[in-house]
């Protein structure tokens, strides 16, 4: 993997993230703004974690899951998708992660790496959080 690498953050990492400070999520999400990687976001992926995270379960209100969402935003690379590969993958809603990835040549970081097997298919790298921090340690 390259330096500063271009990731796409499944929700569930920056869910678990908000969960509990404890965590590798959480250290991850703590690196956004370093230049240790480069998030990429499109509209289908911040409107589902918009969805996602405002569904009552955090400790957060949705003004301040609305910061967190606003500064990812701010320290990422946009994307349009023009095409759709679905459905593709295990669980269909996980398609347009797959789009992201493979439109702005970045890995994915999920909890669920099993549900993303067909995207080497596609050339995407699919790691665990833990997987990318031990990327990130050994290079720094």
């Amino acid at each position: 993997m390259t330096l500063n690498p271009r990731i796409v953050i499944d929700t569930n990492v920056l869910y678990s993230a908000l969960r509990s400070q404890m965590g590798v999520s959480y250290r991850l999400l703590s690196m956004v703004g370093q230049a240790r990687f480069l998030p990429q976001v499109s509209a289908p992926l911040i409107a589902e974690y918009e969805d996602v995270l405002k569904r009552g379960q955090l400790a957060l209100s949705h003004a301040q899951i609305d910061d967190v969402i606003d500064y990812i935003c701010a320290q990422s690379e946009h994307h349009r998708i023009f095409y759709l590969w679905r459905p593709l993958l295990k669980d269909p809603n996980d398609d347009f992660i797959l789009e992201l990835a493979v439109k702005a040549q970045a890995s994915i970081v999920t909890w669920n790496v099993a549900d993303f097997k067909k995207a080497a298919s596609l050339h995407v790298q699919v790691m665990s959080p833990r997987q990318l921090l031990e990327i990130l340690e050994k290079s720094s």
